[in-house]
């Protein structure tokens, strides 16, 4: 059982990519949005089909160790506003300004917690705090609460007030609402910070568990043993019972940049911009050398939360993204058709014009190939959509509209990523629809060097293939001096060895990181540094953090260093023709990427079919086949 499974869920499709300790065997499905655990076994079942030649999904479960998946829901629910509604009790007087101090955090607010939001006293006497609570805790829940976050302003306040609740809100009545508590969730001193976290958590947490726990128990049907485990937003993985629904958001682009950050190391980039263009979005990240760029407190929606985030952003510019004319000018998203309806050419009723319609209709796609043959597009549907809905309210023919909607696309998506462009970028594009439309990206934003992997259909889910077993914790030390502190450090590994063993790993078998922190008493980091047991600690009239990462190492494919290879021109399988200009078609030829070997070379215009991808050479551009199979290309203009 050596086998590692890794699903990467997205808004249009979900990528699956299997390593078997030698190679990876990969495939794409259409996303079910309806159930996503039919999307999940449909991929599972093509995998299947791919390394056997039949169908036998039981077969390949059980040769797995562990299946890893990474989902968008969590983000798609923030956007939509799909959760419950979240109420606060809390005993800090102000926190309900300081959580609103920007206009991300006031719009995030009135969205999740509005007027929900109520502050109790701790000063009276017992019997006083036991009916207040009651009083505060049956307001909030006539006021909509489904969910209620307690924000003390220390440990000890929130513990006092969970004896008072688990009396009067014992968790076996069917009445009991949902409670979490601020100092459980993160030991960030920051109390609108730490309130953030768990207003948003709490907000996921629904969604996330009901799919996620509908999933185990369809494999538990297949008799599978090892727990599903879901890949997060700090690049590594745990079972679903010890995930924090928080940690799954933007959890996809994370593992798009452990991809990158391999392909850095086997190329020796300097700096590599990722973009990686989904159905919905396009998410952009950084890697400097081969070191993945994050944050040590991340932000949601522009709202800060008191956990580590890799430094990713996505713009509303993908393949399903509305391309559409407002106030006589072409826009391209952020709204998205998704998979359902999906593009126009989809045929399953889209009524709006993608770039996946244009690009069927510009001949750069070909209706028979699409995802490998599995599914036929319909030129008839898209440009009957993008007559309608572009050429005729522009005053323009079909065809200046096609070549007017590739120009605005190719600038919305250069403008994701040109201000991060520096002198010695590389362009990693991968995602459904990188490949289509790097080349045409890239060159407005100063950028001459793109890479394509040959996996790029599914390289985000391959990037998960780089991650551990592993938990975080961050905990307060009470006071500044080396006997807390090595109190702490006890505490936080007593912890880390239940969850461990709960994850099926003993403390042995694990690497740990400890790293200690010193604020100023107003939160100013002063000094973060390595701790080991036993260190001096003495920092008075500041505030001191511990923070452990624990990880169970998985086993990791490894991408070989590029090797120079002798160049010869690539042979074509065929021509395809290609519009270029409103009056111009070209005969362009089509490369098969499984059939070219390294050094195989070539410039455009052309088209490089890949597995479930389709790579567009722009004039100008030149492409050769690396030794690793991927394709280099650089702009000569």
């Amino acid at each position: 059982m050596d086998t590692l499974i890794n699903i990467d869920n997205g808004g249009t499709l979900t990528d699956i990519c299997v390593w078997d300790g030698t190679g990876f065997t990969f495939t794409k499905t259409l996303t079910t949005p309806h159930d996503l655990s039919e999307c999940l076994f449909n991929g599972v079942e093509k995998a299947s089909v791919a390394l056997y030649g039949s169908p036998d999904t039981e077969r390949l479960l059980h040769a797995t160790q562990h299946i890893r998946y990474s989902t968008t829901q969590g983000t798609n629910a923030l956007v939509e506003r799909r959760g419950p509604m979240i109420g606060i009790l809390t005993t800090l007087p102000d926190l309900a300004s300081a959580m609103q101090t920007t206009q991300y955090e006031r719009e995030l607010f009135e969205g999740l917690v509005g007027g929900r939001l109520l502050t109790i006293g701790m000063d009276a006497d017992d019997e006083t705090i036991d009916f207040e609570v009651v009083q505060k805790v049956n307001r909030l829940t006539t006021l909509g609460a489904a969910r209620v976050v307690v924000a003390g302003s220390d440990p000890e306040q929130e513990r006092r007030l969970r004896a008072v609740l688990l009396r009067k809100f014992p968790r076996h009545l069917l009445g009991s609402i949902p409670l979490i508590y601020s100092w459980d969730l993160a030991g960030d001193r920051d109390a609108p910070r730490r309130t953030w976290s768990c207003v948003i958590n709490s907000f996921l947490h629904p969604t996330m568990e009901r799919f996620l726990y509908g999933a185990e128990r369809r494999l538990k049907s297949y008799r599978v043993v090892n727990p599903l485990l879901v890949y997060r937003n700090d690049g590594a993985s745990s079972r679903v019972a010890k995930s924090v629904a928080l940690k799954t958001y933007s959890s996809g682009p994370r593992g798009g940049l452990e991809g990158t950050a391999a392909l850095a190391r086997a190329y020796g980039l300097e700096h590599t911009l990722m973009i990686d263009i989904g159905g919905t979005t396009t998410d952009v990240g950084v890697v400097v050398g081969d070191r993945v760029a994050a944050n040590e407190r991340g932000t949601i929606k522009g709202v800060p939360i008191s956990y580590p985030m890799s430094d990713v952003h996505s713009q509303g510019v993908g393949g399903s993204s509305v391309i559409a004319v407002e106030d006589g000018r072409i826009t391209v998203g952020p709204q998205s058709v998704g998979a359902a309806p999906g593009p126009a050419c989809f045929g399953f009723g889209g009524k709006q014009a993608t770039i996946t319609d244009v690009n069927l209709l510009l001949g750069v796609l070909d209706p028979d190939t699409y995802l490998d043959g599995t599914f036929r597009l319909d030129p008839a549907r898209a440009r009957t959509v993008i007559t309608e809905t572009v050429a005729n309210p522009l005053g323009i023919t079909l065809e200046e509209a096609l070549i007017r909607m590739e120009q605005a696309y190719f600038e919305a998506l250069s403008s994701a990523f040109a201000h991060l462009a520096e002198e010695n970028s590389t362009l990693a594009a991968f995602g459904g629809a990188g490949p289509m439309s790097a080349t045409g990206a890239a060159r407005p934003a100063g950028v001459r060097q793109v890479l394509i992997p040959r996996t790029a259909a599914v390289f985000s889910a391959l990037g998960i293939s780089f991650s551990d077993i592993g938990k975080t914790y961050e905990a307060g030390v009470p006071e500044p001096t080396t006997a807390a502190t090595r109190k702490t450090y006890d505490e936080l590994l007593a912890r880390a060895e239940r969850d461990m063993f709960q994850e099926g790993y003993a403390l042995a078998e694990c690497q740990a990181s400890w790293q200690v922190s010193v604020e100023a008493e107003d939160g100013t980091p002063v000094s973060r540094a390595p701790y080991h047991p036993g260190d001096a600690v003495d920092h008075p009239e500041s505030r001191v953090s511990l923070q452990l990462t624990i990880t169970a190492p998985l086993p990791h494919p490894e991408l070989a260093p590029d090797q120079e290879v002798e160049a010869r021109p690539a042979p074509s399988a065929g021509t395809r023709s290609v519009r270029s200009a409103v009056d111009r078609v070209d005969e362009v030829p089509v490369h098969v990427l499984t059939e070219l070997g390294p050094g195989d070379s070539g410039a455009g215009p052309a088209i490089v079919e890949g597995p479930f991808f389709t790579a567009r050479v722009l004039p100008g551009w030149t492409f050769r086949v690396t030794s690793a199979g991927d394709l280099l290309l650089h702009d000569t203009f």
